[in-house]
């Protein structure tokens, strides 16, 4: 804010949510004490309330000029004379300050509600019922992701942070709402980088009778119209990178863009040639890490990086998959896609597995993993499976990441800069 005029008047900028005027005061009208008053006290980033009648200056300015004024709030800790000296760190351990300073974080901020009203539009459209399930579960599953434990004193009894919602969705398809879905919060106890934050906002949503073919129509119809609408013709620019969205996305199955990327035939190789391959690109291989995992990560590491125009990776091995139903035609491979854009999964789907006898065997083999060292994999879930057992219709299911979505959306190029209060570590003092 900067104060100007002579010693008898005195222009002010004032701002709220809805834009920017400037205030006029002239001692004339407000005498000689109040207007003593408020040129010595007002600062930047006090709240004043001013009464009086509008008009335009000879520049056009939108001005009021002001018969009557009151201090609403003192900024007794002044706002940053200079916000591009703030660092992104900064800006999102003191986002109020982030907020008040930057029209264009608030407007992020506001197309991010925007965008979240239209996917629920969507939804609605496409004749999906919105849900809420448990946050605190006493089994995590649904995903392959550590969980935040935490402890019931009431009950006494160990609970987990959800880490995805899909269990408790299929319990509900199984109850004959056939059409499902939730924008909730999930947690998850692991690394954070550029993409990663371990308190995030996840889309998930099932059909009966669908199956990943359909949840993959149905996903890029979701993406189209949210590209159309908050894009410019269908494309977004992300960075130095412009993704285009009107035209069909690309279908490539998962073991052909990893032969593609590295030239060599892994359904020919045995477990160690694919392990030797592995560390021949830098990656170390952890403890307990199976052939499927090892080729996930090169897939992670080669292929991932290069998927910049919208692309569903297609038909997974089936060890990545606990959830997801037998591809119908390729053995050891699942009906499973991801939706990749601009380097980084937007989306992830099944066929849903619908057997639960064959879901008890998944779910053994990954008991065997935890026992072998792998704190990803998922526990024996015996709630969920008893609810198969009631009898689960074909479905299709799909989750998304809302915050790696309204990234791409709104052109920013760190999760902070889209989640108000993202965590961060201790300041140091």
């Amino acid at each position: 804010m900067a104060k100007r005029g002579t010693g008898k008047t005195m222009f002010v900028p004032i701002s709220d949510e809805w834009g920017t005027l400037q205030a006029y005061f002239r001692k004339d009208d407000l005498g000689e004490e109040r207007f003593a008053l408020i040129k010595k006290l007002i600062d930047i980033g006090d709240w004043i309330g001013v009464q009086g009648k509008v008009f335009h200056t000879r520049t056009g300015e939108l001005t009021v000029h002001v018969e009557d004024f009151t201090f609403l709030a003192k900024a007794i800790r002044p706002l940053p004379e200079k916000y591009h000296d703030m660092s992104l760190e900064n800006k999102s351990r003191r986002r109020h300050l982030d907020l008040a300073m930057n029209l264009e974080s608030r407007r992020r901020f506001k197309q991010r509600s925007a965008i979240i009203a239209e996917m629920r539009a969507f939804f609605s459209e496409e004749d999906y019922l919105e849900v809420e399930t448990p946050v605190l579960q006493p089994l995590y599953g649904g995903a392959t992701a550590r969980p935040f434990t935490t402890h019931h004193n009431a009950l006494d009894m160990t609970l987990y942070m959800r880490i995805a919602d899909e269990l408790y969705l299929k319990r509900l398809i199984v109850g004959g709402l056939e059409r499902v879905y939730e924008i909730a919060k999930d947690f998850r106890n692991e690394g954070m980088d550029r993409t990663h934050n371990p308190e995030f906002t996840m889309l998930e949503c099932y059909a009966a009778y669908w199956d990943y073919h359909d949840m993959m129509d149905l996903t890029e119809r979701l993406i189209r119209r949210l590209a159309l609408k908050f894009g410019q013709d269908g494309k977004l620019q992300y960075g130095d990178l412009v993704m285009g969205f009107a035209e069909p996305f690309r279908r490539i199955r998962f073991m052909d863009a990893l032969q593609e990327k590295t030239g060599v035939d892994l359904m020919a190789l045995d477990d160690a040639q694919v392990a030797e391959l592995a560390k021949q690109h830098g990656i170390a291989l952890k403890k307990g890490m199976g052939r499927d995992k090892i080729l996930d990560e090169l897939f992670s590491e080669l292929v991932e990086p290069e998927l910049i125009q919208p692309t569903f990776v297609m038909d997974h091995p089936k060890e990545l998959s606990p959830l997801a139903k037998d591809h119908r035609e390729a053995a050891g491979l699942v009906e499973r896609f991801e939706l990749f854009v601009a380097g980084f999964e937007l989306a992830n789907s099944f066929s849903e597995l619908n057997d639960p006898r064959e879901q008890r065997r998944r779910f053994e083999h990954q008991k065997s993993l935890i026992e072998a060292g792998d704190d990803e994999a998922q526990p024996i879930d015996e709630d969920f499976l008893e609810a198969m057992e009631a009898g689960m219709p074909p479905t299709g299911g799909m989750g998304m990441g809302v915050d790696r979505l309204i990234m791409l959306l709104t052109d920013s190029n760190n999760i902070r800069d889209v989640l108000l209060f993202p965590h961060m570590r201790p300041e140091a003092k």
